[in-house]
């Protein structure tokens, strides 16, 4: 699991395309990421934060975060 801004996301390994997955957990939009490495999974993840956080700044909307 990472973490990132108070965002956490899950890893799964896709041995057929030979990738790692990612999908953040914590919102309820759809957020996901793609990568050759850990390390790459990181850095995909954490631009998918911001992307994410930009995006709903233009529209001028909260995050979409889950409630607990």
């Amino acid at each position: 699991m990472m973490t990132y801004k108070g965002y956490s996301a899950n890893i799964e390994v896709d041995s057929e395309a030979e990738i790692l997955f990612g999908r953040v957990l914590d919102i309820n939009d759809v957020v996901t990421f793609k990568a050759q490495t850990i390390e790459e999974a990181s850095e995909e993840f954490q631009k998918s934060i911001d992307d994410y956080l930009e995006f709903c700044q233009v529209l001028g909307q909260e995050p979409d975060r889950l409630s607990n």
